[in-house]
Formats: structure tokens, sequence, C-alpha cells
């Protein structure tokens, strides 16, 4: 009776493992449990109200294993997250611009963050990236190239071809990889008007111009909106900072 007892809990647990859900739920918990670890800064931590991390990553499809470059991480508030979710078995490429020849003297290291990040033991699966942006991307194929309130910026960079930059990222990616878009929302219509001032950027140009570069437009999410933002002010002012209205965009490479 022991014997027959021992047997059918081995198959029922062996069942619960090859669920279809079971693999599907690796992903999510892998996201909550980054989010959650006790590790991140408190700076980090108070931002998440307004970021929304989990909500945003699991809209990626991100899991273990992957490979992911991010675009201008900043100060690592995701580039921490990517690398719990990913975990030894996967990779985060920080890509940061080299400064231009021309550069100011005085002008912030913006490298230097993350590279500090990347040199603690608890994120040894971080490299960072430094290269002219014409020529910035990850050594390696990836499954996720992200950039989070950057996209606008692309337009700001003096001789930077968006679609040839956007052509890279599709070239960088794996058949079948992602593109995520997270930035500040224009006004309907605006295009790229706004990327120097306010730092916006339409979202209806941005499909454009990456759908352009060959991907296919998988779809948004409205989990950053903020109906209360005009779209009018700078980012930057009082009255929006840390609750602008952001979109979300998800655009594939074709498998062939």
């Amino acid at each position: 009776m022991m014997r027959y007892l021992s047997g059918v809990a081995a198959t029922m647990l062996m069942l619960a493992l090859t669920a279809p859900g079971a693999q599907a739920a690796k992903g999510p918990d892998a996201i909550a449990t980054a989010v959650a670890d006790p590790g991140r800064p408190d700076t980090d931590k108070q931002r998440d109200a307004n970021r929304k991390p989990v909500e945003t990553l699991t809209f990626t499809g991100i899991k273990p294993g992957d490979q992911v470059a991010e675009l201008l991480p900043g100060g690592g508030y995701f580039t921490r997250i990517f690398s719990k979710v990913v975990g030894s078995s996967g990779h985060v490429y920080a890509l940061v611009p080299a400064p231009a020849v021309d550069a100011p003297a005085d002008m912030p290291d913006f490298a230097a963050r993350v590279k500090a990040l990347a040199a603690q033991p608890d994120y040894s699966n971080v490299t960072v990236v430094v290269e002219p942006f014409a020529q910035l991307k990850a050594p390696v194929p990836v499954d996720l190239v992200w950039t989070s309130q950057n996209y606008h910026d692309l337009h700001n960079f003096p001789g930077l071809d968006v679609g040839v930059f956007n052509q890279m990222v599709f070239d960088s990616l794996k058949p079948g990889g992602i593109y995520l878009i997270v930035d500040h929302a224009a006004e309907p219509g605006s295009g790229t008007r706004d990327t120097a001032t306010l730092h916006r950027i339409d979202a209806e140009t941005v499909k454009q111009e990456v759908v352009a570069a060959g991907f296919v437009f998988v779809g948004g999410s409205d989990v950053l909106r903020q109906p209360g933002d005009s779209r009018a002010v700078k980012i930057f002012d009082p009255s929006v900072r840390g609750k602008t209205d952001q979109f979300i965009l998800k655009f594939r490479k074709p498998k062939k």
C-alpha cells in the first residue's frame, strides 16, 4: 500500500511540474522575486509605485536564462532587476554611449554608476558596454532589447540616424526577440517636436520608426498611463515629475 501511494505521489508531482501553467509561471515568479529582493536600494524601492516593475517586465515576457541588452541604464534601477530575473544562466548587457570627442570636460561619467553595480558579486552577470552611440549594441545576439524613458533622446544626439539605430537593434536580436520601449508620451500628432524641449515623443511616431526597421508591432500596455498629465509640460516640471503619462510598446523581430 505504501509503495502504491508513493507511486501516486510521484505521478502527481510529475503532472504538476509538467502542467502547461507551470513553465509559464517561471518568468513572472522570477520577476516578482527580483523586485522583492531585499538587496535593492531603498531609493529604487521608493520608485516602484510609479515605475511598476512587476507589471512592466511581465509584459516583456522576460524569463530566467535570457540575454538582455539595456540601452542607457542610468543608475541601474532596471539593471538590478534584470540581473536577478535572468539569473546565472542569463546575462545583462548595460549599453552606455561613449562621450563625444568634443564633450565638455565636466560632463558626468554616465557609465560610472552601472560599472560600480556590475563590479558587485551579486551582479556578476552584468557587463557594461561603452561604445559610440552609432555602434552601441550587445556583443552577442540577445532575447530582449529594452529602453526606458530614453527613446526620445535618440532624436537629440547630433548625427545619430534613428532609422539606422533601430536597424542595428533589429540585427542584434535573436529571431523572435523583443524590442521594448517605455517613454514619456507627447501630445498626439506632435511627432518628434517635443523630444528636446519637453523630453517626450508621440507613441505613433515611435511605432512608425520601429516598424520601418523590420519589426512587427506586438502591442502596448496602459499600465503606466497617467490621464492627469496634459503632456504639454516638461517631464521635470514639479506638477508631473515622477508621474508622467508613459506608453509601453512591444515589438518582435520576425522568426524568419
